[in-house]
């Protein structure tokens, strides 16, 4: 559900017109800033994020973001769930229809593209989240985990029906399998950062192709 549109009634809100008349404050709707802020906190990490960085990003003034977000800190977990409710499009095609085995090699090729893409090779917004502040902060270790936990019962829900239906054998222990390919998709997160300037692509290939053998 979106969130009603504010108006920002802040110092730093009143444009001047070209007269140097005073015009009205724009409003703006919650869910966009928060859009925008995660996309800043993606590129930069939450400590490398300055208020600046938050203003030239989201186009409001620091005022206007305490006032409607609280702290950076309520804006940076409101991002990195917004994040994670984009990151369960990606997770849904493990429900989709077809072999389980080709479900979960386009989930591990939709992590390649992503690493792979020129697009600033921002990666995995939640990874990076569990790296810089899980261990010592508590209110992200959860949202973090509450991640990792949607990825593995979807892969757990995808490999139980797999077995029942004679795709993978009847003694393969599914929890194991389904966090074995959740590990996967995190290690291939770190590989890509760790060999740049080598041949990603077909190292992250390589990963896939065995990671998808052992099913």
């Amino acid at each position: 559900m979106r969130i009603k549109q504010y108006g920002l009634f802040c110092n730093d809100h009143f444009k001047k017109g070209s007269g140097g008349e005073s015009l009205r404050p724009k409003a703006f709707d919650p869910d966009d800033i928060i859009d925008a802020a995660m996309k800043v906190f993606w590129q930069r990490g939450y400590s490398a994020t300055s208020i600046q960085d938050l203003e030239e990003g989201t186009e409001l003034g620091r005022s206007s973001i305490y006032n409607a977000f609280g702290s950076k800190h309520e804006l940076y977990e409101r991002s990195l769930r917004r994040y994670q409710e984009l990151k369960a499009e990606k997770i849904a095609v493990l429900s989709g229809p077809g072999p389980v085995r080709e479900r979960i090699r386009r989930l591990l090729m939709d992590v390649v593209d992503e690493e792979l893409s020129e697009e600033k090779g921002l990666g995995c917004m939640n990874a990076s989240a569990a790296l810089e502040l899980a261990s010592h902060d508590p209110s992200v270790a959860a949202i973090v985990a509450q991640n990792l936990n949607d990825m593995e019962s979807a892969l757990y829900e995808a490999l139980s029906r797999a077995r029942e239906t004679g795709e993978i054998a009847a003694d393969r222990d599914v929890r194991a399998l389904s966090r074995f390919i959740l590990n996967t998709v995190q290690g291939m997160r770190v590989l890509s950062k760790g060999y740049l300037g080598h041949d990603r692509r077909q190292l992250l290939h390589d990963v896939v192709d065995v990671a998808i053998r052992v099913l």
